[in-house]
């Protein structure tokens, strides 16, 4: 079977994921923790909507970066399979509509999800002052709109020529195929550079004081390992369906070598980054890992367990990269494990955020109950909120200092919007490129 069957039952439990989903996205804004209700912001819907915006976005770039960069290498070993990468890439596209309600939700003041946004704080703060050229708003829209949808533009024009390919013959599909490494070549240079603009802009800046010259490698690769685990789970659902008979376990032992390698890569760049920053112990360089193994411990320890030491000792032995049980069962811990890597990156930064801004109104709502009140009311107010400040991280605070119920509920909801999306992308277009030149060598794979 060549065709993919986008079965009703399969679109019927993804459509109950993706209503579980917004199910819980509307609870997240209604349950918002006490501790920074002053804010008049729901910070625990925004925070875990660009949580998962940026995360499943991030593995369609990296699904199109590395399509483009073994067209490069001249690989040939995924060909048979890449059909599979050309609809996750297709995620960049609705990932820039996601982006694009953070963005709208900016202007209009529906959240104020990073401290830069405030243009009293940049005013008086200096170092918010010296990066305002880049933190702004007008940086932060038109970049990811132009950077994003650029990325559109490239994922589109490959899975276009792609399928054009399967249609044609003799010279025709080779200048095609060429075509499509001239298109490979330009994109990964682009790639490279935008990503790292955006990623500043969308994580990093979270915590604007802070900065790491290794941030973007390191989101990068926590977004390529999330990527093959993604892979290497739809190849074996897609297998039990009976598709992709010519997926052997070469192919699938070759993603699970990537799986293995690159979680160690993943944890060199996050030692290399934390060794470095404790070593030189610069105030400003400390804070961002002062604030996170000080105050949420098992996010930050967790962390290293799910996407190191679990994947390390798992797929260690040679055997346990063919074995499907263990594939399946270790994909699915490091694709959650990423994702917590994520929500380690952006929840304390906003809650931090979110208590300054609660402060703000706090100091506001301070000096009107001075008037109607007195002043003793209203220091009463400004005391409470700036204990909160003085506490921020510590004991535990609903969806931020641990993933709840209603985060891992979001989580699935914007899965299974994805995989749907994949799926019917699947369906359009033959399971196997039948006129890649690389096809034979990828058929008969063999490690």
């Amino acid at each position: 079977m060549n065709q993919f069957a986008f079965l009703s039952k399969e679109k019927t439990v993804l459509a109950g994921f993706m209503l579980l989903g917004v199910v819980c996205l509307a609870l997240s804004a209604l349950f918002e923790p006490a501790t920074i209700e002053g804010a008049h912001y729901n910070y625990r819907f925004w925070t875990n909507f660009l949580h998962n915006t940026v995360f499943f976005t991030g593995i369609g770039f990296m699904a199109l970066f590395i399509f483009c960069g073994f067209m490069i290498a001249y690989a040939g070993w995924y060909v048979t399979f890449k059909r599979v990468w050309e609809a996750i890439m297709l995620m960049i596209i609705p990932g820039l509509c996601l982006l694009g309600i953070i963005i709208v939700g900016m202007w209009l003041h529906w959240h104020e999800l990073y401290h830069w946004m405030d243009e009293a704080a940049v005013s008086d703060d200096r170092i918010l002052a010296h990066k305002s050229f880049f933190l702004n708003k007008n940086w932060y829209t038109f970049g990811t709109i132009i950077i994003v949808g650029l990325w559109s533009v490239f994922a589109w024009k490959m899975r276009s020529m792609s399928k054009d390919e399967d249609s044609e013959n003799g010279a025709t599909r080779f200048s095609t195929h060429r075509s499509m490494k001239v298109w490979a070549a330009i994109f990964l240079p682009i790639a490279g550079f935008s990503s790292c603009a955006v990623i500043w802009q969308w994580v990093m800046s979270i915590d604007a004081h802070w900065y790491s010259t290794m941030f973007a490698w390191y989101t990068t690769a926590s977004w390529f390992v999330a990527l093959i685990a993604l892979t290497i789970l739809l190849l074996i659902y897609l297998k039990s369906r009976g598709y992709y008979p010519n997926v052997s376990d070469e192919h699938l032992h070759d993603l699970g070598k990537f799986l293995f390698a690159f979680s160690i890569f993943w944890t060199y760049l996050w030692f290399s980054q934390y060794m470095l920053i404790w070593y030189a112990n610069n105030g400003e360089e400390t804070a961002y890992f002062f604030e996170r193994y000080e105050n949420y411990p098992v996010l930050f320890y967790g962390n290293l367990v799910i996407n190191f030491v679990l994947p390390f000792l798992i797929l260690m032995a040679n055997t346990t990269k063919r074995k499907y049980g263990t594939l399946v069962f270790t994909s699915i811990i490091v694709f959650f494990g990423h994702w917590w890597d994520f929500f380690l990156m952006i929840k304390p930064g906003t809650y931090l955020t979110a208590l300054e801004v609660a402060e703000h109104h706090g100091a506001g709502a301070a000096h009107g109950a001075e008037g109607a009140h007195g002043v003793e009311h209203g220091l009463e107010q400004m005391a409470g909120h700036l204990e909160e400040i003085g506490h921020a991280g510590h004991g535990f605070v609903a969806g931020f200092t641990l993933p709840g119920l209603l985060e891992i509920g979001i989580m699935l909801g914007f899965l299974a919007m994805f995989l749907y999306l994949i799926l019917t992308n699947l369906a359009k277009a033959p399971l196997v490129a039948k006129n890649d030149p690389y096809l034979n060598e990828s058929l008969h794979h063999h490690v």
